[in-house]
């Protein structure tokens, strides 16, 4: 047997092969799911370091354990950061991730079975936004509003109608799968009519607003909720902003409401990613994400693919594969297999199930942060229509395959080692 003091790959031969070949996956792969991104190398670092030994319950200056002044010094760290980047009284960076602190603003502002509003998840809303399959839409009495027919953008008419009538204790704005901009300003007025609280989930976003190329929701919404990865580029986290006058329910909802010692690693990696986005690197990442994006998009148009909302404001792309008669399902697989990897996804007034949709998901923050480009993108768009034009050829879906590996391996993918 190997020392407990020796390396991964003496200690657990099995588990380090599974790490090399998903290192060996990120890197040979274009990797188009928009909720997925390759963190920074520094934030990596920051997450797997010994803070992960400490155990922290409660918040700074206020622990039930001692021996808290470094991890202290991280949070405050991590708070002040988030508050000067996203211009936020307050922030809370101990949730474990995004739905954790979406349950948080459900516990902090309700009571079982008041009302609650989100978009509609096949509408482009997030399981915790009240559906019913998630404790959001069990324990509380969800009202789901959607977009419109005609052109799939949030149908605002219909959601100053829904709230006036059924009077939400919280409001949601917030997406998964819509790729257009979030409208708070229209959101925070319906929201003072009917007295809700607005909460903002930028999860999808939240590099988008730091970058300064999405609109922030802060001074609309009273309180708001990102995961720390996806546009973001941080560690698997979560983190809630809001005024000043929600600062101790929020706080209490977090600890001891939900949650016990937060990950203090997680922690720091959120952190060393508040500072990094302030950097003039990271507005270029940002605006590039959103320029490969419309690249891309307009690619996938001139090659016959439908795109809900005809195309793209933001880091994402939703295709409606329902007049190629090939399922989201099927396309997303033949996809993979040809080393383009997305998701399955429905699209609004979808007639088939969640589970075999009529769409896909796609997005750019990954193949921008390896440095790609417009050229890049429209390469992309001409593979991904061969593919969904003939998902059964697989000589053509290996071909595609090489000449995406070899694409790949001209953009080092950050903090992944090569094999």
């Amino acid at each position: 047997m190997p020392s407990s003091e020796a390396p991964l790959r003496e200690v657990d031969p099995e588990i380090a092969d599974l790490i090399a070949h998903e290192e060996t996956r990120q890197h040979d792969k274009l990797r188009l799911i928009p909720s997925e991104n390759y963190a920074y190398p520094a934030v990596m670092e920051a997450a797997g370091s010994v803070l992960n030994n400490k155990y922290s319950e409660g918040y700074a200056g206020r622990r039930y354990y001692e021996g808290q002044e470094y991890v202290d010094g991280v949070e405050k760290l991590a708070i002040e950061r988030l508050k000067t980047l996203f211009g936020a009284e307050h922030a809370n960076v101990q949730p474990y991730s995004g739905s954790p602190a979406n349950l948080a603003v459900y516990f902090a502002f309700c009571q079982p079975h008041d009302t609650v509003m989100g978009l509609s998840l096949d509408a482009g809303g997030h399981l915790t936004h009240g559906h019913k399959v998630s404790i959001s839409g069990k324990y509380f009495d969800s009202v789901q509003y959607g977009v419109r027919e005609d052109d799939h953008r949030i149908d605002f008419d219909q959601l100053a109608k829904l709230a006036k009538e059924h009077r939400p204790k919280v409001l949601f704005a917030g997406t998964t799968a819509y790729p257009r901009v979030v409208e708070f300003a229209k959101f925070a007025e319906i929201a003072r009519d009917v007295g809700a609280i607005l909460v903002a989930d930028i999860s999808h976003i939240s590099g988008l607003v730091a970058g300064g190329v999405h609109p922030t929701p802060i001074g609309h919404a009273e309180v708001t909720t990102s995961t720390t990865h996806k546009t973001f580029r941080g560690p698997r986290g979560g983190m809630i902003l809001c005024d000043k006058k929600h600062k101790k329910a929020i706080d209490r909802a977090v600890f001891p409401g939900l949650q016990g010692g937060p990950h203090n690693g997680t922690t720091a990696g959120i952190a060393t990613a508040a500072k990094l986005a302030t950097t003039d690197d990271f507005k270029a990442y940002a605006k590039a994400v959103v320029d490969n994006a419309k690249v891309l998009a307009e690619g996938l148009l001139s090659a016959g693919i439908d795109l809900v909302t005809g195309g793209t404001d933001n880091h994402l792309i939703l295709c409606d594969l329902s007049s190629k008669d090939v399922p989201g399902k099927v396309a997303a697989q033949a996809l993979d297999r040809a080393g383009i990897v997305c998701n399955y996804n429905s699209v609004p007034f979808d007639t088939r199930k969640p589970f075999d949709p009529s769409g896909i998901r796609l997005g750019t923050p990954a193949m921008t942060a390896r440095g790609m480009g417009a050229g890049e993108m429209k390469k992309l768009a001409a593979w991904m229509a061969e593919v969904i034009g003939d998902v059964e050829n697989e000589k053509r879906i290996a071909t595609i395959a090489q000449d995406v590996k070899a694409m790949c391996d001209g953009f080092p993918a950050p903090g992944v080692p090569t094999h």
